[in-house]
């Protein structure tokens, strides 16, 4: 497990407090549901050490195409969607920079493209977009229990078809929101010098604080997971809970460019004429962030990391502000990346 990785040496231990938080509220709110591996009906026998293959590409236009993986750690087809650089049909000797972009919770791999114009933001790009899917409530973590190695696909698997298929560079950045941007951060954290950049964009970032942990109780719970199958007891397997706690290796961004976003959770202009269910759901899902955002950020900075920080209102949990928040920080990725 990752957890033993020499990466995480000396990371912050959670407050008793805090874990017992964890510990009260998991049987509560996540233990209920079976472990829901939300994946096809269809599976692969799993061939250890064999490399990811692309069995499916569908072309949805000149850039953009939607390829399904057979993944051997997943042992499963997983879809991908890709925009392809501008000049990679014409330039076929060259290798090119590669964007992530992780989708949140309850999503999967369309969303980018269905929410935002990042088809025509990048269009004048030499950038692969690299947009897998990620499980609705997958965690972007290589599960303890279930067979879900979600990590290990994007990672390990993923990383090397996009360089053996796609001409894919050493240059790489991820970015990512809500859930995907906890996995963004896990992924720069726990592989170090893999992307020269991570952006996480509204995202819980201290498993350790009792608001985050309360939300991802309620939503585990919705979705029928056990975040046991996850990462363990809170208490027992505290070593990998930490392991996957962005607030607790805060050196092992050393070497990478980190931004950090979020709203404040009031309602604004950009949130449209939606429900209030809608509204209410939107606003709640980002009040608890900023402080915790916050921290981070100066924890990060403590160490030596550098770190640009976006704290906005109003701002929602919503597409609208993570669209913006992307045409904000596109240049600085080019910059990175290229």
């Amino acid at each position: 497990m990752r957890a033993e990785s020499s990466a995480f040496a000396g990371r912050a231990r959670p407050a008793r407090g805090s874990l017992l938080a964890c510990l009260l509220l998991l049987p509560l709110l996540c233990g209920a549901g079976p472990a829901s591996a939300a994946r096809g009906a269809h599976t692969l026998a799993r061939s250890v050490g064999t490399d990811a293959q692309i069995t499916k590409v569908r072309k949805l236009d000149e850039r953009t195409l939607d390829i399904t993986v057979s993944s051997p750690a997943m042992g499963d087809f997983i879809p991908v969607r890709v925009i392809l650089p501008r000049n990679w049909r014409s330039n076929r000797e060259s290798r090119f920079p590669v964007v992530y972009l992780l989708h949140g919770g309850n999503d999967d791999y369309t969303s980018w493209t269905r929410e935002t114009d990042v088809e025509d933001l990048t269009s004048h790009s030499d950038v692969l977009i690299v947009m897998p899917d990620g499980g609705k409530a997958g965690y972007y973590s290589d599960w303890r229990a279930g067979g879900l190695l979600w990590e290990t696909f994007h990672t390990a698997e993923l990383v090397r078809l996009m360089e053996r298929e796609f001409r894919a560079s050493s240059a790489r950045a991820v970015i990512g929101l809500s859930m995907g941007g906890f996995g963004a951060l896990n992924y720069a954290a726990h592989h170090q010098g893999m992307f020269r950049y991570v952006a996480s964009m509204s995202s819980y970032v201290d498993l350790n604080d009792p608001a985050v942990c309360a939300v991802l109780g309620l939503g585990s719970w919705r979705d029928g997971i056990d975040l046991r199958d996850v990462w363990g007891d809170p208490v027992v397997n505290a070593d990998v809970w930490q392991a996957h706690n962005p607030a607790a290796m805060p050196r092992a961004f050393r070497g990478t460019k980190v931004h950090l976003s979020t709203g404040d959770g009031d309602i604004g202009p950009m949130d449209g004429n939606r429900s209030i269910d809608e509204l209410v759901t939107a606003a709640v899902g980002e009040k608890f962030l900023p402080e915790s955002v916050t921290r981070f950020a100066r924890s990060l900075r403590s160490v030596g990391v550098t770190v640009t920080t976006h704290l906005y209102s109003p701002g929602t949990h919503s597409w609208p502000y993570w669209e913006r928040e992307l045409h904000a920080i596109w240049p600085t990725v080019m910059k990175e990346v290229t």
